[in-house]
């Protein structure tokens, strides 16, 4: 492991994907620690896909350090419906945005992977090195062999460049600017919002996907942003670290949950002809806990502080 650079608070720091969920909460944490000097482009202004313009905002702005977490992301049923989109535009945002930084002189950058990364059936919890043990799950490997080649990217520039680009893999997200699109959205944030127009409308009941059997373990946007920003100062190596919560639960108990904070009084109905997905996805994060951090956002309150949010934002919650 080589020396870090340390973030400071006058650091040119460039946030990609600053309005997304776990975007907008790295610029959050930044904010608190005393960052003053952020740099963020929004779509319009900035299109990642673009070679040439990618290279010529960093030659521009020549940011010191990268937060990589612009990704075009989505549930099951995204997935499925466009592969090629997910592939392409997952590709082409990292290709573009790692060689960009290493050619103008970043001194490091973070990627920001997923657990989907790991094989459909390896052994739980999930260990950095089950890496490319096995097939992966049909339903997200599109936008699983995009990251899989972003991680193998980071690992490629730090041997032949001596890049210090290092890789993260958060578990299941959710928080504040996640997206409640039923389309596209993921499994806790598509609760979340089937729950509260079901309290509003007084169905009788809602819908789960599934046999509500499959566990998942899920961090607090606001987690994995502190995570980002302790291992940004921390650590600098090839290998990826894995970062979650440590825990699990079925997808029946999550809903459960969900109704319980939402205020839901009725009944739920599960589609076992919609897919399940992998049957267990829980993180090994012994190698993060051992360099010293741990996920502090129980799930109870991190489900009730983004309802909340949901409830104060209904009009941008992208509905």
């Amino acid at each position: 492991m080589s020396a870090c650079s340390r973030l400071t608070s006058s650091s040119s720091i460039y946030v990609a994907g600053h309005r997304g969920l776990v975007g907008s909460a790295i610029c959050r944490a930044l904010t608190q620690a005393g960052c003053t000097n952020l740099l963020t482009r929004s779509r319009a202004e900035l299109d990642l896909t673009d070679q040439a313009a990618v290279r010529g905002f960093f030659t521009e702005a020549r940011p010191e350090f990268v937060f990589l977490a612009a990704a075009k992301v989505g549930g099951i049923h995204a997935n499925n419906s466009s592969p090629a989109d997910f592939i392409r535009d997952n590709l082409l945002i990292q290709t573009n945005i790692i060689d960009a930084a290493w050619r103008s002189g970043v001194k490091k950058l973070l990627f920001l992977g997923s657990s989907c990364i790991y094989p459909k059936f390896a052994p739980q919890p999930m260990k950095e090195e089950h890496l490319l043990s096995g097939t992966l799950e049909p339903t997200n490997e599109w936008y699983a062999v995009a990251k899989i080649a972003g991680i193998k990217l980071c690992q490629a520039y730090r041997q032949q460049h001596g890049f210090d680009a290092i890789s993260l893999m958060p578990t299941n997200l959710y928080g504040p600017h996640d997206n409640f699109d039923l389309h596209s959205s993921h499994v806790l944030s598509a609760l979340i919002r089937k729950f509260h127009e079901a309290k509003l409308n007084q169905l009788p009941e809602v819908e789960i996907w599934g046999s509500g059997t499959p566990k998942r373990e899920f961090l607090h946007v606001d987690d994995l942003a502190s995570a980002c920003l302790f291992l940004m100062d921390k650590y600098s190596g090839g290998e990826i670290i894995n970062v979650g919560s440590g825990q699990e639960v079925t997808i029946a108990e999550l809903a459960a949950l969900v109704k319980e904070i939402v205020g839901f009084r009725g009944g739920l109905r599960y589609n076992t002809a919609m897919p399940d997905g992998t049957p267990r996805k829980l993180l090994d994060v012994t190698k993060l806990t051992a360099l010293g951090w741990q996920s502090k956002i129980s799930l109870r309150d991190g489900i009730a502080a983004t309802y909340q949010w949901f409830l104060d934002h209904e009009q941008q919650a992208r509905l």
